[in-house]
This record gives C-alpha cells, structure tokens and sequence, in this order.
C-alpha cells in the first residue's frame, strides 16, 4: 500500500509550488486590472499572450530564444543565494561577456584562426569575463565586507559604461554609422542551430549548465559546504569550512554563466558587440531565480515561462494596440508579488505544530 507523507518536507514541497503560483495568479489579476484601465480587454490580452508565446512553432522557438539567456542570468543570481548571498550583477557580466567574446572572436580571426577557434576563444573568454566580474563582487564582500548586493549592481552599470566606451571609440567599426558596433565576427564562426530547431545551441548550453549547477550545489560536498555556509556562517567556521573561498568561487561559477550568456548572444543573435546587448536579460534572470526558489532545475521551466511573456510583446502591440513595454510591467508586478509571497513560507507548518504549555513558575522557598 503506498503511504503517502505529510511530514515537514511534504509541506515544504507544497509550499514551493503552491506559492509561486499563487504569486503567478494574484500577479495575472492586478495585471488584468491595469491593462483594462487602459481600454483594452483582459481574456483576450492573456490569451494573445499565450498565442504569442506557444500558439505556433515559430512563437514557441521565439520563447525559447529567449529562454536560453535567461537560464544562464539566473544561475548567476541562484548560486549565491545558496550561500545567503543577494547577487543582481548579471547585466554586467553578460555584458562583459558579450564584449570579451567579440574582442577575442576579431583578435583570433586577424591571427587567421578557424572557427572552430575562433569560437573556443570566444567561449572561454566570456565565461572568464563573466566569472571575474561576479567573483570580484564576491572577493570585495569576503574581504573587505562590501555587500555584494550594492557592489554587483553597480557593477552592472560599470560594464554597461565600458561597453559602450569601446564599441564608441577603439573598437568601433568605421561601417557602423547610426548604432556603433565591434566589426562582424563573420558568418562562418557563428554559432548553429540545433538540429531540427531554428534556436541556438544557447538553449543546449542553459539547459546543460542547470543540471550541472543542480548536481554541483545539491549533490556534492561542495553544495553541502555552501549550504551550510548560507544557513550558518559560525557553525561552517567551527567545522573547518573554508567559507571565503566557497564565496568567492561561488559568484565566480554564477559570474561564469552570465558571461556565457553574454558570449551567446554575440555569437548566435547579434554577430557583434553593441548596445543590444543591454536587453534586461540579466535583471529578468534575477525573477526567474526567485521564482524558482534558486532551485537550478526549476529555472528552466520558469525559464520558458518568462520568455514566453517577453515573446507575446510584439502580439500584444498589434492585436490590443498596447505598448510592447506592457509586459514589463506584469514581470514588475510578479516579481513584487514574489517578494511578498517570501513571508508566506513556513507559516502552514508553524500553524499546526502544537504549542507547548509553559509550566507555571515554582514557588521560592524562604
């Protein structure tokens, strides 16, 4: 006969499920509410959000275009959080990554590399942008005790800075009148298309780094060791645990995947280094990583959902006459929603465990 559990991990897998979902659904509402202020009807935006998302194959390849960013931006967001860290630096490093991808794609193709080279420069030298852009976040919080909250955010708009200084200035391209530019990293060291799919192998690439990111964090003696370094530093410490080390490497890997996603988008979908690389794939990463609990396999599908709201944009301009910019604001909404839902945790299993009766105090004795 199968027994079915209804201890504190039971509850506490319902409560991770439950509760973002009931975030999802209070968020759907409010949104309702705001977009029928603006004349339009909300049935029909959702379900034009849901043709523009899943409706056709080419819709659902659009969503997951989108979604391989994402995957990789939240890792840099979740693996900190592991160790109780709050990391929102993923804008910069994939900007980092993108730019640092672009240089070494040029520098190898004037060296007359083949692209097989050109983009194992290119790879590498995105996740080394990436991973010292968040690990220095992290080292500046273990050493000199800067929160790594205030320091990665304004990392990201120290990266966005130099993006712009370099393709603006020694890296422009002459060819690039109206929106500068790095020069084109050249059609042949692009990267593919999966097989049967119009979607990079980015996709392959996000979906490979959160299963290995699940393995490492929840299967290993260094996810352990970074767990209990997050749920208490002074019993890490006492047990031996390297806790500033495990820091530091941490924000170096989730730096690491942010550049990588970085070093996507300049070899699969631009083809070069320029403002569009700031495209708030690093800001969305952060909702997806709370959505998810920080939960590396629960990104993905939180992945593709969040995608798919950001591909219905361009449907929702055409058919309700609103602004592409109106799914910003129920990915605003949510992650408010997400943040207040965080109090919510815990309070079903506190409610039923009995209270212990406090015995009345003895009488003192003369």
């Amino acid at each position: 006969m199968k027994v079915i559990s209804h201890g504190p991990l039971g509850r506490e897998t319902t409560e991770a499920i439950a509760i973002p979902l009931g975030a999802l659904a209070a968020s759907l509402l409010v949104f309702g509410a705001f977009v029928a202020a603006q004349g339009a009807n909300p049935l029909s935006v959702y379900h034009d959000m849901v043709r523009g998302a899943f409706g056709t194959w080419f819709s659902f390849q659009n969503t997951l275009l989108r979604a391989a960013p994402l995957m990789l931006t939240a890792l840099c967001t979740a693996l900190p959080a592991r160790l109780g860290l709050i990391v929102i630096g993923g804008e910069g490093a994939l900007v980092m990554g993108g730019l640092s991808a672009a240089s070494a794609a040029l520098a190898s193709r004037a060296w007359g590399a083949p692209p097989a080279a050109v983009l194992a420069a290119m790879l590498v030298s995105g996740l080394a942008a990436g991973a010292l852009w968040i690990g220095l976040a992290g080292a500046l919080r273990v050493y000199r005790g800067v929160s790594e909250t205030i320091s990665s955010l304004l990392l990201n708009y120290i990266g966005i800075a130099i993006l712009n200084h370099l393709v603006e200035g020694a890296l422009r391209d002459p060819a690039s009148l109206n929106k500068p530019s790095t020069a084109s990293i050249g059609a042949e060291n692009a990267l593919g298309s999966l097989p049967g799919l119009e979607v990079h192998w980015g996709l392959a690439y996000g979906v490979l780094a959160c299963a290995l990111c699940y393995v490492l964090m929840h299967r290993t003696t260094f996810g352990f060791g970074a767990a209990m370094s997050g749920g208490n530093v002074r019993a890490a410490l006492l047990a031996g645990l390297p806790v500033k080390r495990l820091v530091v490497l941490t924000c170096t890997l989730a730096g690491a995947c942010a550049g990588l996603a970085g070093m996507v988008e300049v070899a699969a979908v631009h083809g070069r280094a320029n403002a569009s690389l700031i495209s708030g794939y690093g800001y969305t990463g952060i909702l997806v990583a709370f959505i998810a609990r920080h939960n590396p396999l629960a990104i993905m599908p939180v992945s593709l959902l969040l995608g798919g709201i950001g591909a219905s944009g361009g449907l929702l301009q055409r058919t309700a006459r609103l602004p592409d910019a109106t799914v910003s604001v129920l990915q605003g909404i949510l992650f408010i929603a997400i943040l207040a839902s965080e109090t919510l945790y815990g309070r079903s299993l506190a409610a039923r465990e009995p209270k212990v009766r406090q015995a009345a105090p003895a009488p003192s004795v003369a």
